[in-house]
């Protein structure tokens, strides 16, 4: 797009902001299923209607990705039948419906995460991207020799290793926060952990591995008394029950699209915007740079989060994830979050039953998400997983992104079954039958 997206912003914020937008959020709102069950939501993805091995579907592996309903698969097949084209505020017609979608999509993520402003938000490729933006542009002018930044024991690599490798690049030292033997940060390590030197404290709003919710708002309030910054990851969080960040009050928040009934490849990181605007580009080209000469003055950098979306953009996982939005929303996320809460207990209860099951992290369903990793007595958690998957229970097994958080508890791998929406008591009592019987 020609001029910085901000302009197109202010110009679209209004029901002049093309029909497309209108059109398009009818479209993906089409269902009115807020008082739907379970067995009634998978109606709304095709694929849990699929057969595996002539035994029906049971999908346990939600955490790693969700199913997508047909509200947003067609927002999907729309854009590309009705306005696929490199999106331009100033140029043909399909240039301008792009462009309205993938801005309006901005909007739709900013209100979502209780955001001040779009400008506030960047489409990435998901959370992993949003923390090397972060660990690379941020990091790379904050840090230095001797710094710290504290990271979780519970991390998934996906913000272990940017951080590891900031660290080298800059000198900083990293301080590792432990977890409890049920799987809670410690927090009485906090202010032990916490310095002057502190300029950084990132970690897992919920684990991926223990399920496990985390304190966020206290986190950060301990973490701002020391001058830190804090980034939150928000990849299991997001999905599951509504998060504000100006009520957690952290620096940075990732999340992944593809968690929350999104296309793979779009997630957005949120940041303040003052700390967008103090740092460098992560990426250079077309979009975030604009009257680019061949001198050597430097070029002009689009404002907030539009710095760091350099290139043709992803409209159509913009669009894809939008929809995901108005979906859930569509549902009443406080009564699916009360739901996935019953089914925590149902889950819990049931696994207990199984013998030589050893469950990692919290046996208290106030205090985690539906995602349940575990051990067997003398099974292999991939030989496990392989038999289990013959018999159409699909979940997942190995280090699961977190081989710290695994050998805390003895282990160095783990079999997870993560629930989403969709998710009845009767695909745990499949699990438990399976297990049972294994």
């Amino acid at each position: 797009m020609e001029r910085p997206r901000r302009d197109f912003l202010r110009a679209a914020s209004g029901a002049a902001a093309l029909p497309a937008v209108a059109c398009f959020l009818r479209k993906v709102t089409r269902t009115e299923v807020d008082r739907a069950t379970p067995s009634e939501l998978r109606t709304e993805f095709p694929l849990l209607a699929e057969s595996m091995n002539g035994h029906p579907l049971v999908y346990l592996d939600s955490a790693a990705t969700t199913q997508r309903p047909r509200a947003v698969l067609d927002a999907l097949n729309d854009f590309y039948l009705h306005e696929n084209a490199n999106p331009s505020i100033s140029l043909h017609a399909l240039a301008r419906r792009s462009a309205a979608l993938y801005d309006q999509a901005r909007a739709i993520v900013a209100r979502f995460l209780h955001s001040r402003s779009p400008d506030e938000i960047v489409f990435t490729r998901g959370t992993t991207e949003a923390i090397n933006l972060v660990a690379s542009s941020w990091g790379g002018v904050n840090l230095g020799r001797g710094d710290e930044i504290v990271i979780t024991i519970s991390d998934h690599y996906s913000s272990l290793v940017p951080w590891q490798l900031a660290a080298q690049r800059t000198g900083a030292v990293l301080r590792i926060w432990d977890v409890s033997d049920d799987g809670h940060l410690r927090l009485d390590q906090l202010d032990n952990l916490l310095s002057k030197r502190t300029k950084i404290v990132t970690f897992p709003h919920v684990s991926n591995v223990l399920g496990v919710i985390n304190p966020a708002k206290e986190i950060c309030a301990r973490a701002h008394r020391v001058g830190a910054v804090v980034l939150v990851d928000a990849a299991q969080s997001v999905p599951h029950f509504p998060v504000n960040v100006r009520e957690i009050d952290c620096d940075f928040l990732a999340f992944s699209g593809h968690k929350m009934c999104g296309p793979m490849g779009i997630g957005a990181l949120w940041a303040r915007r003052e700390l967008f605007d103090a740092m460098p580009p992560f990426q250079a080209g077309s979009n975030m740079a604009h009257a680019v000469e061949l001198e050597s003055k430097p070029a002009h950098f689009a404002e907030g989060g539009l710095r760091f979306e350099a290139g043709t953009p992803n409209v159509q996982g913009a669009v894809g994830l939008a929809a995901a939005i108005r979906f859930l929303e569509s549902l009443d996320r406080t009564q699916l979050w009360a739901r996935e809460k019953k089914l925590t207990v149902y889950a819990l209860e049931s696994l207990a039953r199984v013998k030589g099951l050893r469950l990692l992290g919290p046996a208290n369903a106030n205090e985690r998400i539906s995602v349940f990793s575990f051990v067997v007595e003398n099974r292999e958690p991939l030989e496990l997983a392989a038999s289990l998957d013959r018999i159409g229970v699909a979940l997942r097994a190995g280090d699961l992104a977190s081989l710290p958080a695994l050998k805390r508890f003895g282990v160095r791998a783990a079999v997870r079954a993560s629930c989403y929406i969709y998710t009845t008591p009767e695909d745990v009592d499949r699990l438990v039958a399976a297990l049972q019987g294994s």
